[in-house]
């Protein structure tokens, strides 16, 4: 018995550990991340899994602590739509805490092994409901949201497409990207085909785009890591 409660209060320790270095919870007592703690679900799925799908009961909350995963939806003729591209640290699926009652959209791994936790949506919106600093920073990071697929959507009316792939390896560099001497290293999990569903281009396109940047010295890319040269330079 004894066992079994040492065992239990190490992995609530853990996720309390996980939820302590989460941007949304940085600032809650200890005594409320441990609440948490009791009532988060660790998964673990393997790369192309999706995690929900168009349709799906909206009953749950995610956040991401490692992998890669893309948020997506499917046009009348079938083709992917890649909305957003989410790392580390990044919490999904929080339309349903805006009333949204079936999956609109899906959410798919990238990585071989992506792990998650899953959180109900009634016990999540109690917690916010109990703490008005954390409803403050959730009220502020989905206007950040907001703010991001606003800047996206004039993106993709105003700008042609070499210059939506640009900005889509320049956002990608500053937020995920590793500084090389004066250059800056992209690892991704992407291939041609998903920059080209997140820009709204073609993989033909993509493909064009890299090779001209590639034969003007202002990136270099292989299968898996793009490395920008200048990021100054790169327009």
């Amino acid at each position: 018995m004894f066992e079994t409660r040492k065992k239990s209060d190490v992995e609530i320790q853990i996720k309390a550990d996980f939820l302590r270095n989460f941007p949304l919870f940085e600032d809650l007592p200890h005594s409320e991340l441990v609440k948490l703690a009791s009532i988060i679900d660790k998964k673990e799925s393997p790369k192309y899994h999706f995690i929900y799908q168009a349709g799906d009961l909206t009953d749950s909350i995610f956040f991401l602590e490692k992998g890669t995963v893309k948020i997506g939806t499917h046009s009348s003729e079938g083709k992917e739509v890649i909305k957003a591209i989410l790392h580390p640290k990044a919490m999904f699926g929080e339309l349903s805490l805006l009333g949204e009652e079936k999956r609109s959209d899906f959410a798919k791994t990238m990585d071989s092994a992506t792990f998650y936790y899953v959180m109900k949506v009634d016990d999540f919106k109690e917690v916010v409901r109990n703490n008005s600093k954390l409803s403050m920073k959730l009220i502020s990071m989905l206007g950040r949201k907001l703010k991001n697929t606003e800047r996206r959507l004039e993106s993709l009316i105003i700008k042609d497409a070499r210059a939506r792939i640009i900005d889509f390896l320049k956002d990608n560099a500053r937020n995920q990207g590793r500084k090389v001497g004066f250059e800056m290293l992209l690892k991704h999990s992407l291939t041609q085909q998903d920059i080209a569903n997140f820009t709204g281009t073609s993989r033909q396109t993509v493909t064009s785009v890299l090779n001209d940047l590639k034969k003007s010295n202002l990136i270099y890319f292989k299968r898996k890591s793009i490395l920008i040269r200048d990021m100054a330079a790169l327009v």
